[in-house]
């Protein structure tokens, strides 16, 4: 470990109870925090003395890597109408293209801009498993490793979520050709996962996800559930996301997806459900007493015109919650903030709404911000998330010079970063206690940038 990470001294920082002034922060040869100090009134000898506050880094809990080659590249219709079935169409001719060189390529270029948003972790829920005519690689992970090689070049923690995919429908008995890619079974996604976590890659680690109840069978969850019964990785699955989705679950289950879930005793604290956008008070409730927690994806669910979610009432459930890239609409945790707020704002025509001054949060980005922080750890597989000993020394060097914060008190930082934007406010970002960027600059960003241009020239 560089030595200047070894011990940090911050003005100011967001540990677990909110801002704290003088932190004295160690971190041990393992990468993680052994020690947070506040009120620690001068730097002792050989402290490297931050520039700004500093915040913990945040886990981007859903990300389709691929899909940053698509990113911008399906925002005009021709027909009558378009909607998220009309998008997915699309999103597949991506799909069919890309090889294990390119999805790297495009991964490194994401998860540089995936640090410079604030995200020092990812997590891939990575069903781009076959190779272009559906058969398998010569080794069946070799995407898998083109996205963990992607990781360790840009320098961000990965946590690989194969996932199982088996169907194009809840009345289909398999996937349409244009899912081939896709295609793996409850001992494929398994058995895939545990390679994934037995190679021991730095900063990688792997968990389980289903990619929807319409794409696999109650019999195939199941199964994966009976596998994965011991396994300590996290479970993901894409949930609730569109009302059309909903609909068809409870034509061919009798019950909502949330509802099925809870029915049939799968939830507990491993499992994610991504978006969770159309829920009733019954399956909040539900979830909460379960354990289980939500990923919310603000800007791709705007982009796809999927709906809002009911963040009060998971707000005031107490469920764990974090947010992802998913789409790569936008790579930066401030913004997907933002905008989870503001659609709730415009949906009910108040203000501050995640705010609850009651619970001593009277900043509608401070609960923001505490609840993902609070969530990251269950929704990546890690132990601990945040600046406390044991955590992964993840941490974010507020730009003090950023155009949000001027003028802002130092306590208030939060606030600007988060509804004062676009901006790039962060100086440093920091993983397993190295500096991945210093003064605004990754090293290997312009030799990642230029095998991005040349892997979306080969796409077309």
């Amino acid at each position: 470990m560089p030595a200047d990470a070894a011990l940090l001294w911050a003005p100011l920082a967001w540990v677990a109870d909110g801002w704290r002034e003088r932190v004295l922060l160690r971190a041990d040869s393992d990468g993680r925090w052994a020690d947070v100090t506040a009120e620690v009134a001068a730097p002792p000898v050989g402290a490297h003395v931050l520039a700004g506050a500093l915040l913990p880094g945040v886990v981007d809990a859903h990300s389709h890597a691929f899909q940053r080659a698509f990113a911008g590249a399906a925002e005009r219709r021709d027909a009558a109408s378009d909607d998220f079935w009309s998008w997915r169409e699309r999103m597949y001719a991506v799909a069919l293209r890309i090889g294990p060189e390119q999805l790297r390529a495009v991964a490194a270029q994401l998860y540089v801009e995936l640090l410079r948003g604030g995200y020092t972790h990812v997590c891939e829920f990575h069903y781009l498993r076959r190779d272009r005519d559906g058969s398998e690689h010569a080794d069946p992970l070799a995407m898998s490793w083109a996205l963990a090689d992607a990781a360790a070049e840009a320098g961000i923690g990965l946590t690989i979520l194969p996932v199982l995919y088996e169907r194009a429908g809840f009345a289909a008995d398999a996937l349409r050709d244009e899912q081939r890619r896709f295609r793996s079974s409850p001992a494929e996604t398994f058995a895939a996962a545990q390679r994934i976590r037995a190679a021991a890659r730095p900063l990688v680690d792997s968990g389980l996800a289903i990619h929807s109840l319409r794409a696999a069978s109650a019999a195939s969850i199941a199964t994966l559930a009976t596998l994965g019964g011991g396994f300590p990785g996290p479970i993901h699955i894409h949930v609730a996301e569109q009302i059309g989705e909903v609909d068809e679950c409870i034509g061919a289950t009798g019950a909502r997806p949330i509802e099925w879930l809870v029915r049939e005793g799968r939830l507990d604290a491993r499992w994610q459900l991504v978006h969770a956008t159309h829920s009733t008070a019954q399956e909040i409730a539900a979830v909460a007493a379960s354990g289980a927690g939500i990923v919310l994806c603000p800007s791709t669910e705007a982009n796809l015109g999927d709906g809002l979610c009911d963040l009060p009432g998971w707000l005031e459930a107490g469920v764990p919650l974090t947010i992802g890239s998913d789409s790569q609409a936008t790579r930066d945790w401030c913004e997907e903030l933002r905008l989870l707020e503001y659609g709730q704002r415009l949906e009910r025509r108040e203000r501050n709404v995640a705010a609850a001054p009651e619970l001593g949060f009277a900043s509608s980005a401070e609960r923001l911000v505490s609840r993902v922080v609070a969530g990251c750890a269950g929704a990546a597989g890690q132990p601990a998330w945040g600046l406390v000993a044991g955590a992964r020394a993840d941490a974010l060097v507020v730009d003090p010079g950023a155009d949000a914060l001027l003028g802002a008190p130092p306590r208030r930082s939060l606030d600007a970063l988060v509804f004062s934007g676009p901006t790039a406010p962060w100086r440093d970002v920091m993983v397993a206690g190295r500096w991945v960027i210093r003064d605004g600059v990754h090293a290997a960003a312009q030799t990642i940038r230029e095998r991005f241009a040349a892997a979306m020239a080969e796409l077309g």
